[in-house]
């Protein structure tokens, strides 16, 4: 008997989401930096975008690529429209809706974003960088600059110090 590969992909997100799962417990927002290499990061100077996994809506994906254009000037990056760079920038966005499971709340929902940065090193695909932030949001079109340079604010908050010397 063959299982088709839908079936299990359904199995096997029903036994990682299951009741007893940590993932199915509440949900855990904030900042997590997945990888740092500081002294590499140190010696770029340079840098260049590539498209990633860009927001839906172009207003707030305009609003992602300019603050993350200023935390990387602040820090002494410039932008090169094309051509060689010392770093390979990225995002990726994604909006979610959580649901309180258990207490007062119990089904009460909550629009949830998930924003990721990655620096790249063009020569070696290595991530030189790459942090995630996880936060509730507001739909709100008055709040969006607000929220994203918060958002992105908050994620470089995690760059690596230069050392002192």
């Amino acid at each position: 008997m063959s299982i088709s590969r839908s079936v299990l992909v359904c199995l096997l997100t029903g036994a990682l989401l299951g009741a007893g799962s940590p993932v199915a417990a509440q949900a855990k927002y904030g900042v997590t930096v997945k990888a740092v290499k500081a002294p590499e990061l140190a010696k770029a100077k340079t840098y260049v975008w590539t498209v990633g996994r860009p927001a839906f809506n172009k207003d707030i994906d305009a609003l992602i690529i300019a603050a993350v254009d200023r935390q990387l000037s602040a820090r002494g990056f410039s932008k090169v429209t094309s051509g060689p760079s010392n770093i390979v920038v990225t995002y990726g966005s994604l909006s979610r809706t959580d649901v309180e499971l258990e207490g007062p709340n119990s089904g009460a929902e909550l629009a949830v974003g998930t924003l990721i940065i990655n620096l790249t090193d063009p020569a070696t695909r290595q991530l030189l960088f790459s942090v995630r932030l996880d936060r509730p949001i507001d739909w709100n079109p008055a709040t969006y600059q607000a929220t994203v340079d918060g958002a992105v604010a908050a994620m470089f908050e995690k760059y690596p110090q230069p050392s002192k010397r």
